[in-house]
């Protein structure tokens, strides 16, 4: 598995959860993004709708009857209803859950000691890689 933790600075989370969804889509996989705080999930559903190369990327509120069916699911816990082989969380809190290839931690100021705390409790364990990200001039850049 692959855990990459993106410290945001310039942009916000919906933005970047944006530019990452564009990327899983792109690759023919499904994503799962969570948030404890349902404004912040209402915040990233528009910016999905306004951010693919057609205008928009399709998601949808995790609940529904066609959450199997959603190429993007926002949720507020690891339930990945639509198969999702990667997830993001976009509020900054690490979840520890299983049947993922790939998890972006996306994390602030606020919660950059969290962070921390995460990369060190995960330090060690097998078949896991991680990558640490920041903003630099607007690109974002591999810092470890």
């Amino acid at each position: 598995m692959k855990i990459d933790f993106w410290q945001l600075s310039r942009d916000p989370a919906d933005i970047v959860c944006a530019l990452i969804a564009q990327r899983v889509l792109d690759s023919g996989e499904r994503l799962l993004v969570v948030s404890k705080d349902a404004g912040q999930r209402e915040a990233i559903s528009k910016a999905l709708w306004k951010s693919g190369p057609t205008s928009f990327l399709a998601n949808g509120e995790a609940g529904g009857a066609g959450d199997d069916s959603q190429p993007v699911l926002l949720s507020d816990n690891t339930d990945a209803a639509n198969s999702a082989s990667h997830v993001i969380y976009a509020d900054g809190e690490f979840r520890d859950a299983d049947g993922f290839t790939r998890t972006f931690l996306l994390f602030d100021d606020a919660s950059v000691e969290a962070a921390r705390a995460t990369w060190r409790s995960l330090d060690g364990k097998d078949g896991l890689e991680r990558s640490f990200f920041r903003q630099d001039g607007g690109k974002w850049v591999k810092v470890a």
